[in-house]
């Protein structure tokens, strides 16, 4: 019997304790009408977190969840989806839990292509701790833990999920709860690791971190929302598109300098070659930021590797009992 969900089927009764106007306040109502959508029941579903205030999320959802140590969300979640691989399995980090002293465990719960749904709540400062810099903190960055600024460059998100070869990339603004929504349907569907970063704003240590393209005035100018077949097209007129010129992006406006709508660029998401796609996720100045899924490929996932193994060596040595197992291999006589 096929049973329809409500976003109300996937709140728990915990009163969610996020400052008022926090960014979370809309990933956790995009979450809750994303897996309404998907129709994944809520007792197969488990969210996992580290620590942070993002980590705060599993105890909001009706489902299993875990709220683990910190850094360490990626690696609960990667034992959960090998030992359950039936769950739906969902990390939600920040960006100091997951790129901090959580970033080794990001990249390779990326590498191996483990089917789990990472959400990267980035909002460049370590909120729950009180306003020091963090991992994707700019360059110059006044806070707390940097009185003078900042004398370290940031961690690109989706560089190093590329670099570690992500299956999945996405992107979306706290403010667009139709694209977040959108976008975890999708990361849902994805078999494999999935990486969806929230440009998030925290509104007492860090307000307006991204204003300068979450702001109406300017978000059509400076953002880009890929749909996969569809021309790169942006703006308030939507007359402004993407090119490739030589090896470099490029934003133009059609009908002007001899560019038509033949020569904007259409987004596959599905194509193998992450070339492009790493050009998009890194689009930044005179290029607008890319919002929505920008890889989407299908590879081998590490859960169904590892069961397919054990599923071959089982059929290849039976053992009918414990004992046997246990004496099947190499064994030493002790005599004394």
């Amino acid at each position: 019997m096929n049973t329809t969900y409500e976003a109300k089927d996937y709140k728990s009764d915990q009163n969610v304790r996020w400052c008022p106007g926090c960014g979370d306040h809309a990933t956790l109502n995009s979450l809750h009408k994303a897996m309404a959508k998907i129709g994944v029941p809520p007792y197969q579903m488990a969210v996992i977190s580290g620590i942070g205030c993002s980590s705060r999320l599993p105890y909001y959802m009706n489902t299993y969840g875990f709220h683990t140590i910190h850094g360490r969300g990626a690696a609960i979640a990667t034992g959960v989806k090998t030992a359950r691989p039936d769950l739906s399995v969902w990390l939600i980090t920040g960006d100091g839990d997951c790129l901090a002293i959580g970033g080794n465990h990001f990249i390779h719960a990326v590498r191996r292509n483990i089917d789990i749904n990472i959400v990267l709540i980035n909002n460049k400062i370590y909120g729950l701790t009180k306003g020091q810099y963090s991992p994707t903190s700019s360059r110059g960055f006044v806070s707390k833990s940097s009185p003078y600024g900042t004398v370290e460059d940031p961690f690109e998100p989706a560089e190093l999920a590329f670099g570690a070869r992500a299956t999945f990339f996405a992107r979306s603004l706290d403010v667009e709860l139709q694209t977040q929504a959108d976008v975890f349907v999708a990361a849902a569907r994805h078999k494999g690791t999935s990486v969806t970063e929230v440009l998030d704003n925290c509104v007492i240590f860090n307000d307006g971190i991204h204003s300068l393209i979450s702001d109406r005035e300017y978000r059509a100018e400076r953002t880009i929302l890929l749909r996969d077949g569809e021309k790169m097209l942006f703006g308030k007129e939507r007359n402004r598109g993407i090119v490739l010129e030589g090896l470099t992006l490029k934003a133009v406006t059609v009908g002007e300098d001899g560019y038509t709508i033949d020569d904007i660029l259409v987004h596959d998401s599905h194509t193998p070659d992450c070339t492009l796609h790493r050009m998009l996720a890194l689009m930044r100045g005179e290029t607008p930021i890319a919002m929505g899924v920008i890889r989407d490929v299908e590879a081998p996932t590490y859960e169904q590797s590892v069961h397919q193994q054990i599923a071959d060596v089982k059929a290849k040595k039976p053992a009918s009992s414990i004992r046997e197992l246990l004496l099947g291999g190499e064994t030493w006589e002790i005599k004394g």
